[in-house]
């Protein structure tokens, strides 16, 4: 798994040279990943903010996790098993798939179906209902949702329209998580207990985040995963879920070292810029 290009990583070389040697083994610790598209392309700045994965990279990812042994689980049941505070099988692992892009139709759906991997897909419902492209890339289409649903792929909400939620009035916010929600649950005729919060999450406004779990918890939400990076553990609320993203430039060992808490200290980076650095209102 050699990704994109050959080039130095400082958090990469902080991973695997310092932060690897100096953590200890923790049994409670477990990984939920976070990818986003898996397709050919190229992208610019560091490589944490990076969110494609090509094909090639993303099976020998999966196939990494196959043969070492991973015990890669659904979403929910990882989450109940950190509720619980219970013993989790080591190496445990959830995949998840911000956006909703047609291209894990295409290119990732194949290769989970090949391990028997099960993944949670986050929707933006709006872009779907109108058939606009995200950022550029086509989203899935509501029959390709129905039919990977019953192929036992699991979705959640990620919003009707992918805005900076933060900055949204009280009657906006509520529309993004209510609408979304409803949405799937209208689609697939089941209820959706999971939500994944877009951009960066604003873990200092305390005020907004009282709003937002109050609008989570009056519309049944189990959970809410987040951009901030980092494993889960036993006992973390299930409304702040840390993931670790993941793109075409990790190989193998970055990938085993981010999965046993070893890039867990890029979220003291991540915090202490998001105190100084306002959020940006983002239009995708």
């Amino acid at each position: 798994m050699n990704g994109q290009k050959a080039s130095f990583r400082l958090d990469r070389f902080l991973t695997l040279h310092l932060f690897r040697a100096l953590m200890r083994p923790d049994r409670e610790k477990a990984a939920i990943l976070m990818y986003h598209s898996i397709s050919n392309g190229h992208e610019n700045g560091q490589s944490y903010f990076r969110t494609i994965t090509s094909p090639s990279v993303f099976s020998e990812q999966m196939r990494f996790l196959d043969e070492s042994g991973c015990n890669v689980v659904d979403l929910m049941t990882l989450i109940h098993a950190l509720k619980a505070g219970g013993d989790l099988p080591p190496r445990s692992v959830a995949l998840t798939f911000d956006d909703g892009f047609r291209d894990f139709y295409t290119e990732a759906f194949p290769v989970l179906e090949r391990y028997g991997f099960p993944a949670t897909v986050f929707l933006v419902t709006g872009r779907i209902d109108m058939g606009e492209p995200l950022n550029g890339k086509s989203c899935l289409s509501w029959d390709q949702i129905r039919e990977l649903d019953r192929a036992g792929i699991t979705f959640g909400s990620h919003t009707v329209n992918h805005p900076t939620l933060s900055v949204l009035p009280q009657k906006e916010l509520e529309f993004e998580l209510t609408r979304s929600k409803e949405r799937i649950e209208s689609e697939l005729g089941k209820s959706i207990d999971s939500f994944c919060y877009p951009f960066g999450f604003p873990e200092h406004d305390r005020p907004f985040l009282a709003k937002l779990l109050s609008i989570l918890a009056s519309n049944n939400y189990k959970c809410c995963l987040t951009t901030r990076i980092g494993t889960a553990a036993a006992g973390d609320d299930p409304f702040r879920l840390r993931r670790l993203p993941v793109n075409s430039m990790d190989d193998s060992r970055l990938l085993e070292a981010k999965m046993a808490g070893a890039y867990d200290w890029l979220q003291t980076c991540q915090t202490v810029y998001k105190r100084f650095v306002p959020p940006q209102v983002k239009v995708i």
